[in-house]
């Protein structure tokens, strides 16, 4: 029978040092590693595969707020303001994506191509929800943007988000399981 990992307390000091380094990594990412896609204000953002990792990492609470603070983070520095229905949804997917923490599992040192398939199928579903249909539809609802204009960049996040959380996310947990002894490895010697 498989080991399931601990409880996770989302307010322990790993996780909340986590949330602090993973905020500054969300930022620097969205800040200075972003590709414009050459649509208005919606670029190839690298920071998703990173927050994808560490929603898995951290759990949902820790992904929400990695999310949503290095999103509203880079928004202040970058346009003096956050534009808040694309913030939240960061939040949403980082946390979204945590849910499923205790499937993956991990710190047990196995992620092989079940839980691949798996992460990139939920990592998918998220990001194509989030973006192709909440971020732009709270827009119009908030900000009273264009139609027109918000799917639009709501369907190209979608599809770069996904990229990104696709390539560099599954790229981050096949290295960190990598790292990790996997449970029932070590024998003890008589």
């Amino acid at each position: 029978m498989a080991k399931r990992p601990p409880h996770h307390d989302p307010f322990n000091v790993r996780t909340v040092v986590a949330i602090g380094i993973g905020t500054a990594i969300i930022f620097i990412l969205k800040r200075w590693v972003s590709i414009p896609t050459g649509f208005p204000n919606t670029n190839i953002d690298t920071s998703y595969g990173v927050l994808g990792f560490l929603s898995v990492l951290y759990g949902p609470i820790a992904g929400f707020l990695i999310g949503l603070f290095g999103h509203a983070l880079n928004d202040f520095t970058q346009y003096g303001t956050p534009w808040w229905t694309w913030v939240l949804t960061t939040g949403l997917i980082g946390g979204s994506i945590g849910l499923f923490w205790r499937w993956f599992d991990i710190e047990s040192g196995r992620f092989g191509l079940k839980k691949i398939i798996s992460f990139n199928l939920i990592q998918l579903l998220t990001n194509g929800i989030g973006w192709a249909l909440l971020a732009p539809t709270l827009d119009i609802l908030v900000y009273s943007e264009p139609a027109n204009k918000v799917y639009v960049q709501g369907v190209i996040s979608a599809i770069s988000n996904t990229v990104s959380t696709g390539v560099i996310g599954t790229i981050l947990l096949i290295a960190y399981a990598a790292s990790r002894t996997q449970s029932g490895s070590l024998k003890r010697e008589e």
